[in-house]
């Protein structure tokens, strides 16, 4: 089975990446929220992505032009209908995506694919949403923020999910140039299972006043040689996803380490959630 075209259910920060990959290797894509006007926000996304590769040399105006042509917004599920795969990249909460994944699969034909973009959430639990038969083709397609630059994929299968959705999902993600990690289906996966005791042992140490989020980051780059620090990156991520991963994780494994600190609680609660709204550990533009 080849994928030629993908229905993208949810047009933010992840899901208009996610629809522009697809859409620069020719597959026809679909980019869907219930409100139009971020669809249509998300197709403008990817336009302005594209522009600024024009501008740098790295794309030629003609493929930019052809690229954008091939990603439709829309608010209407119905187009769900001719796909060969669905992308979800909604809010990482357990309901929303639940509610999404059984109004698809009421509409979607019996051999679409159905992946999520979960970064921490059991596929299995998710794949309670679908009807049974579906259950073979549901598993975990974890891209990594920003999608068109990161070459990572982490892959969840579910109990259910067979050999052959696996492997058009592993052929799919080499046409992308995706690198390719199979996690089990454990909470956080490989990757936020590794990071966030990171990111919150860091945020721990503000909040302690152990150092400035300046010289925790600093300390990080320069010390760790790591290419970003802890706060800036969890500003980055977004702190309300930060926060629902960890509270995934802490309810998961009941380890102390991805218990939220309560310096992320209070930031989110005050609606201060990283870049995405001007402040988080640090105020934005810096």
């Amino acid at each position: 089975m080849s994928i030629e075209r993908v229905f993208v259910a949810g047009a933010g920060l992840m899901g208009h990446g996610i629809a522009q990959v697809h859409a620069a290797i020719g597959t026809s894509v679909v980019l869907y929220e219930p409100d139009l006007a971020r669809a249509v926000a998300g197709r403008d996304r990817i336009a302005a992505n594209l522009e600024r590769a024009v501008a740098k040399g790295k794309l030629t105006a003609e493929a930019r032009a052809e690229t954008l042509e091939r990603v439709v917004a829309t608010d209407d599920p119905g187009l769900v209908a001719g796909s060969d795969l669905v992308i979800e990249a909604v809010f990482e909460d357990i309901t929303v995506k639940a509610a999404l994944w059984s109004e698809l699969d009421a509409l979607a034909p019996a051999s679409t694919i159905f992946a999520t973009n979960t970064s921490s959430i059991s596929i299995d639990r998710l794949a309670e949403a679908v009807r049974a038969p579906r259950r073979a083709r549901f598993l975990g397609l974890h891209f990594f923020s920003p999608v068109p630059v990161m070459p990572l994929i982490e892959l969840i299968r579910g109990r259910d999910t067979d050999d052959a959705t696996e492997a058009v999902v592993r052929s799919l993600a080499g046409d992308l140039g995706k690198q390719v990690i199979v996690s089990a289906d454990r909470p956080g996966f490989i990757v936020n299972r590794v990071l966030m005791p990171l990111l919150a042992e860091a945020m721990r140490a503000f909040e302690q006043g152990v150092g400035t989020a300046d010289d925790i980051d600093t300390g990080a780059r320069v010390g760790l040689n790591h290419p970003m620090g802890p706060l800036e990156l969890a500003d980055f991520i977004g702190l309300d996803v930060c926060l629902g991963v960890l509270r995934v994780l802490h309810d998961g494994l009941g380890d102390e380490q991805f218990r939220p600190p309560g310096i992320l609680e209070e930031l989110v609660a005050a609606g201060h959630l990283g870049q995405k709204t001007g402040r988080g550990f640090h105020t934005y533009p810096r």
